[in-house]
C-alpha cells in the first residue's frame, strides 16, 4: 500500500510518501513545497495545490492522509491553514484518491504509541520506522512522514476500509478507500477484509 502523507502550511506544506510492504515501513519520497510570503494569498494556493496534485499524478498513492486542523488562539494563522487544507483535499477529490484526517494526537499514538509525545519524540521514531540516515528537515516533513505512517496503519487495521481501485502490481495485494463505519457488531479488525 502507497500511502501520500500531508502536513498542512501555507509558508510549507510538508509532504512525505511511504509504502507498506508486507510489515515494512519503506520512504519513497519526502520533500516540502514551500511559497513565498511575498506572494498573495491566492498565489500560494495555487502552488501548493499544484505540488500536491502533480505528487498525486507522480506516485498515484493507494490513499492520502491530511492533518486535521488544530485551532489555536491565532484565528488568522488558522484560516490560511485551512484555506491550505482545502485546495489539499481537492487535490486529492479531483484525483479520486481516498482519504483519511488525523489529529494530531492520533498521528502521535500511530508513530510513537503515545498521543502526548513531543516532537523530538516523534520525529526520532519516523526516522527509526523508515531507517532514515538523518532526521526529516523541516519539522514539517517529519509531520508529513508521521501522518502518511499513521494512514497506512489505519488502513491496515480498519473494517470500514475496502478496496477500491487497482492496484499496481509492484505494490501490496490490497487498496483501500473510505466507506461508512459499520456497526459494533460488524466490525473486524486486522487484515481480514
Amino acid at each position: 500500500m502507497l500511502a501520500l502523507g500531508i502536513d498542512p502550511g501555507t509558508a510549507i506544506c510538508g509532504y512525505g510518501v511511504v509504502e507498506l510492504q508486507g510489515s515494512r515501513l519503506v520512504p519513497i519520497d519526502y520533500g516540502a513545497i514551500e511559497t513565498s510570503p511575498k506572494l498573495s494569498d491566492a498565489e500560494r494556493l495555487v502552488i501548493i495545490y499544484d505540488g500536491i496534485d502533480a505528487l498525486i499524478k507522480k506516485y498515484k498513492p493507494d490513499m492520502m492522509g491530511v492533518e486535521l486542523l488544530f485551532f489555536n488562539k491565532n484565528v488568522r494563522t488558522a484560516m490560511v491553514v485551512g484555506q491550505a487544507r482545502g485546495v489539499i483535499l481537492l487535490a486529492a477529490a479531483q484525483n479520486a484518491i481516498p482519504l483519511a484526517e488525523f489529529t494530531p494526537l492520533q498521528v502521535k499514538q500511530a508513530v510513537v504509541g503515545y498521543g502526548k509525545a513531543t516532537k523530538e519524540q516523534v520525529i526520532y521514531m519516523v526516522q527509526r520506522l523508515l531507517h532514515l540516515p538523518a532526521k526529516p528537515h523541516p519539522d514539517d516533513v517529519a509531520d508529513a512522514l508521521a501522518i502518511a505512517i499513521c494512514t497506512t496503519h489505519s488502513a491496515n487495521n480498519r473494517r470500514d476500509l475496502a478496496c477500491a481501485k487497482e492496484v499496481a502490481p509492484m505494490r501490496s495485494q490490497r487498496c483501500f478507500a473510505m466507506k461508512p463505519k459499520a456497526n459494533s457488531v460488524d466490525k473486524l479488525w486486522g487484515n481480514k477484509i
